[in-house]
């Protein structure tokens, strides 16, 4: 898979020194000021980091901050906040992992908690349903654009197109949970682009990062918080290629499978995941306190962002070592694919929602239109979508 930061550079060996010599202070200083300011998506993010902490504050070194990015692109979960926490570790070690990653959260978790608290009190006045009136089909543009540009970084060959074709017309038939879909599908591509089927002789051990198996859910008698938590810890370990990979797993699980929210809520939920700083994944804190208050969303944000702490922390160490394996590689390809082809599956089942007549229309052609043509922030998109909804909902 291309390395969007650093296309052209390979990373440096896993025996690179580690500087272990700042303070948990310090850590939590700027992974706090980055959370809070953190626009832009996340190769904006890891592009920033890697400026202050490589050029400017001299915490690492280039070939570490390219190793950082390598491995966290291999593993499940959201880039920006991997790599935050893969710099914590190497600056302060273990504690210092926790107390980055956390620090990085905690802005997001407090601005996403405080509108979900917004919207429940206000949520049903008509001023509210014109703005995301206008809203919902420009998310369903910046989800198509963002799609647009992951397909370009890592989908190369028709055998992974043929994964994501499959994938887009499982989600959309069977509105279906996508584990299965991403184990499956990186199984395929580890037999596609691994050793496995050439019977290579044992020398090489064989690590597949696998997201955690389906199966999670909790039984009829847990409790709602209980739920959510282990629903967005499943959803956290399957984030592959993007965390927009999580609006086609939510949608199948909170909308469909639970009922927590219905389409038009989901819509929303999406649409402050991807204005506000930070990652897009961010949106379980708002859909966990419009399904259980606070702590619901305090549920749901540990649940989503817990395994990059895990991944980081246990995965990392072992992904320096074997991720130039074929079979882990194939097996991010084929993931990859499922990607794509469940984003897009998301998108048509949203796309019936957020489009209902000849303005939701135009609005979501326009948006893509203007994002093709021209570099506009998501938030200044969704803010003039909000005032054209203003103006104009029927």
């Amino acid at each position: 898979m291309t390395n969007p930061v650093h296309p052209t550079e390979p990373a440096s060996s896993p025996t690179s020194p580690m500087r272990r010599n700042g303070s948990l202070a310090e850590i939590a200083r700027y992974f706090l000021r980055l959370g809070l300011l953190g626009f832009g998506g996340p190769v904006a993010l890891v592009g920033q980091m890697e400026r202050e902490l490589v050029g400017e504050r001299a915490w690492l070194t280039k070939e570490q901050m390219r190793e950082a990015i390598a491995v966290c692109q291999t593993l499940p979960g959201p880039l920006a906040i991997q790599v935050g926490i893969f710099i914590a570790y190497l600056r302060t070690g273990f504690w210092g992992a926790w107390i980055g990653g956390w620090a990085f959260i905690l802005p997001n978790f407090v601005i996403v908690a405080a509108l979900g608290a917004l919207y429940v009190h206000f949520g049903s006045l008509s001023l509210m349903t014109a703005i995301f009136y206008g809203v919902s089909p420009a998310v369903i543009a910046l989800i198509l654009h963002s799609c647009y540009r992951l397909a370009k970084l890592g989908m190369e060959g028709w055998l992974q197109w043929t994964i994501a074709a499959v994938c887009l017309a499982v989600t959309v038939i069977l509105k279906a949970e996508v584990a299965p879909l991403f184990i499956g599908a990186g199984i395929v591509g580890m037999l596609a682009y691994g050793d496995l089927v050439r019977r290579r002789p044992p020398g090489a051990s064989v690590l597949a990062v696998a997201p955690a198996a389906p199966g999670l859910a909790p039984g009829a008698s847990a409790s709602l918080l209980g739920k959510l938590l282990f629903f967005f810890l499943k959803a956290g370990s399957l984030t592959f290629g993007s965390g927009l990979v999580i609006v086609p797993f939510l949608e199948a699980g909170v909308v469909h499978q639970y009922h927590w929210l219905n389409p038009h809520q989901f819509l929303i939920a999406v649409a402050i995941g991807m204005i506000s700083p930070g990652p897009v994944v961010i949106t379980a804190t708002f859909v966990g306190y419009l399904v259980a208050g606070f702590w619901g969303s305090l549920a749901a944000t540990v649940g989503i962002f817990l395994p990059s702490f895990l991944y980081i922390l246990i995965a990392a160490p072992l992904l320096l070592r074997h991720r130039e394996n074929p079979n882990v590689q194939g097996f991010v390809r084929g993931a990859y694919a499922a990607a794509i082809g469940t984003i897009l599956g998301a998108c048509i089942l949203l796309g019936r929602i957020a489009i209902g007549d000849w303005l939701t229309a135009l609005i979501g052609f326009a948006s893509l239109g203007v994002l093709f043509r021209w570099k506009v922030s998501n938030p200044l998109l969704i803010g003039v979508t909000a005032a054209i909804g203003l103006i104009a909902f029927p």
